[in-house]
């Protein structure tokens, strides 16, 4: 693999390989400037509280958690509960936190926040994952989603390389849309950009990972990592 500085913008797929990303602002940014929801920020820790404007949902980013759970989706009566680990792609959790004001009734900008209809089965054919007794799985076996109805941890999103701390978790009664939503954007096979230094070590030196430079590019990076995902001895699709 190239090397890159640290500092170097690049793109990286699959995307449950590429480590959260630095896009805190997509996850928590249009709660609150969008859909007015209420917050609060304690500047020295870095942790923000949204709340939404009934009460029933809340949404804490915790950067410094002790377990590594970044982000924590609450919603009371019913009870049910979304945690996002720091290795999570901060993608796949800003479909989920963003759509939250639709599923709550507020349909403003629902034009612009698309919620899949898609069930995982069909989110995981499309993107060339398996699927097998309640479990789906990455081509390259690094990634898995579980479901279990019986438990009350309905669904887990785990990666072969941080095994102690899942991607995600979804208790019972999670509304489905959010499951589709967050695995529709781990899963896809478009790239997404971070910075060098942010990107898992373990990442870089795997062979079923493709990172490419977002600067100097010939082309648009985007296509340009699109086309050498066509020859990388990874592709899995």
């Amino acid at each position: 693999m190239t090397q890159f500085a640290p500092d170097a913008r690049v793109m990286v797929s699959p995307r449950y390989m590429a480590g959260a990303g630095d896009r805190v602002a997509d996850v928590i940014g249009p709660l609150i400037h969008l859909f007015g929801w209420k917050y609060e920020h304690d500047p020295a820790a870095g942790h923000v509280t949204i709340d939404s404007p009934d009460g029933t949902l809340f949404v804490d980013f915790t950067p410094l958690h002790p377990l590594g759970q970044q982000v924590t989706v609450a919603h009371h009566e019913p009870h049910w509960e979304m945690t996002f680990s720091r290795q999570s792609p901060l993608e796949a959790v800003a479909a989920v936190t963003q759509a939250l004001p639709q599923l709550h009734g507020d349909r403003r900008h629902a034009e612009r926040i698309p919620i899949t209809d898609m069930s995982l089965d069909q989110l995981a054919r499309l993107n060339g994952w398996s699927a097998e007794d309640g479990t789906l799985t990455s081509p390259d076996l690094y990634c898995r989603l579980e479901h279990a109805p019986d438990q009350r941890v309905a669904w887990r999103v785990e990666h072969l390389y941080f095994e102690n701390a899942p991607l995600a978790t979804f208790t019972q009664d999670t509304p489905k849309e959010l499951v589709g939503n967050y695995f529709s954007h781990l899963a896809s096979s478009l790239a997404v950009e971070r910075t060098f230094a942010d990107v898992p070590l373990s990442t870089r030196f795997e062979h079923s990972s493709l990172i490419t430079p977002v600067h100097n590019a010939a082309i648009n990076p985007h296509i340009q990592h699109a086309l050498a995902q066509l020859s990388h001895p990874g592709r899995h699709r």
